[in-house]
């Protein structure tokens, strides 16, 4: 099992949720809004006057052999919109409950 970290600007919330749905990743915990700043490139997402944009972030466990399929799907949609920012992190799971 992997743990894929998904950060992004609330305008793709449909979007991301549409990529798990149809890569069968129905598990997921969202964060809701969430506040910060792309390392390299983007604006900041702060919910303040001169940064009014914000993020939200979801974490899903998935089974290994989805993890791919997620992340070229996530690619995707990043590279059509690059600059609302999107990034996703995997991790090892080495014990559920």
């Amino acid at each position: 099992m992997k743990a894929i970290f998904i950060a992004y600007d609330q305008a793709h919330n449909e979007a991301i949720l549409e990529i798990l749905e149809k890569s069968s990743c129905r598990g997921f915990t969202s964060f809701g809004q969430t506040q910060g700043r792309g390392s390299a490139t983007g604006e900041p997402h702060y919910g303040t006057h001169a940064w009014p944009s914000l993020g939200n972030a979801i974490l899903t466990i998935v089974e290994d052999h989805r993890v791919e399929t997620v992340l070229e799907k996530l690619s995707e949609l990043d590279k059509s919109k690059p600059k609302l920012g999107l990034r996703a992190f995997v991790w090892d799971i080495e014990r559920m409950i």
